[in-house]
């Protein structure tokens, strides 16, 4: 059986942010023992290399539940520059993928639903939220408030992604992306990822692609933020196909950024038992997939970054996400090269994950 989710795929996005988080993350245990850090991340000693990416931590209620169940670096949930609305009710449906969802898998539909797996590490989901915020003077004072929450040996780091405004150039959104970093910054996080992974809203597809708007985006970050801040860059996939591409974005990248994080999700159709759009709305028959179904791409993404930075003399540090269900997950990511580790799908349905990765001791 599922433990209690900490988000609640029954309840909207809205419900969430103002009830939640639930199960073990809101029974006020503090599982964090005031060891003495000992490994080395951006600069700064963390107690374990583990922690929750981008997503599910909406505000500052989540962040310290997540803290105090033993995740040691995790991100408050991306925020835009001003409001913007979540994607309509369901955003989480649960999804069967028959094993890895490849990329050839991926061209045909899944079918979503409501109806959970018995065995978390089996766990696939849809990710449709449209990464929805409320503006940023809500968002900045509540992100100093999970700052409060930061234990010894823990990070927390601040998910922005752009918005495209009426009238706006390239440009114009290119700056939307650094004025968000420096909206982080001055809330006093001390982290911050440039999330290029998700849908544009233009039509060049997901940014994280197009390597011209990549580094401009990424300059126009540091001059923002100074030199002193640290900067990741959140990627998707990149096929095999798209090696050069994505050589050609780390060479680019790499004087403004101190690391990289791969992957988010691949996107696949999702229907129901009818073969209908399983999620309402224009533009949502697909959605992007999470869970133990991707920990193939993840994996294969952090080994080729790890090649990469090896062949180039680079320094950055990789960030690994995608289907870290068990502690066995965290191990193949550590192997491959993630000088960090993240889980969002595996730590929704298992809130003592961390301290199940804690206890190898590695």
């Amino acid at each position: 059986m599922l433990k209690t989710p900490f988000y609640d795929p029954n309840l909207s996005y809205e419900d969430n942010y103002d009830e939640g988080p639930f199960g073990s993350f809101a029974d006020g245990k503090d599982l964090r023992k005031n060891q003495e850090p000992t490994y080395d991340f951006l600069g700064f000693k963390i107690n374990t290399p583990f922690g929750i990416p981008a997503g599910p931590l909406l505000n500052s209620k989540f962040c310290k539940g997540a803290f105090e169940k033993g995740f040691d670096v995790i991100h408050y949930k991306t925020r835009r520059t001003a409001d913007f609305p979540c994607n309509p009710f369901p955003n989480v449906l649960f999804v069967k993928t028959d094993g890895d969802l490849t990329l050839e898998k991926s061209k045909n539909p899944l079918k979503g639903s409501l109806n959970a797996p018995e065995n978390s590490s089996e766990v696939s989901i849809t990710n449709s939220f449209g990464n929805p915020s409320p503006d940023a003077s809500v968002w900045q004072e509540d992100m100093k408030k999970a700052l409060e929450a930061e234990g010894k040996g823990q990070i927390l780091v601040g998910s922005i992604v752009g918005t495209i405004k009426e009238g706006f150039s390239p440009e114009d959104y290119y700056d939307d992306f650094a004025l968000g970093a420096k909206l982080i910054k001055e809330s006093g996080v001390k982290v911050i990822e440039l999330n290029l992974s998700c849908p544009n809203v233009a039509s060049e597809g997901v940014l994280c692609y197009s390597p011209d708007a990549v580094e401009s985006i990424c300059k126009k970050a540091r001059v923002a933020v100074g030199p002193k801040a640290k900067l990741l860059i959140k990627l998707g996939y990149f096929s095999k196909d798209q090696q050069n591409l994505l050589e050609n974005i780390v060479e680019r990248v790499d004087p403004f950024v101190d690391g990289i994080s791969v992957i988010n999700t691949i996107p696949a159709p999702v229907v129901d038992e009818k073969g209908h759009q399983a999620l309402p709305g224009e533009g949502r028959l697909k959605a992007g997939i999470c869970g133990a179904s991707i920990k193939w791409a993840g994996l294969d993404m952090v080994k080729r970054l790890n090649e990469i930075r090896k062949k180039g003399g680079y320094d950055f540090v990789i960030v690994g996400v995608g289907g870290v269900m068990t502690p066995d997950d965290y191990l193949e990511y550590r192997e491959a090269g993630a000088d960090l580790v993240q889980s969002a799908t595996g730590a929704m349905w298992n809130p003592e994950l961390a301290q199940d990765v804690k206890a190898l001791g590695k």
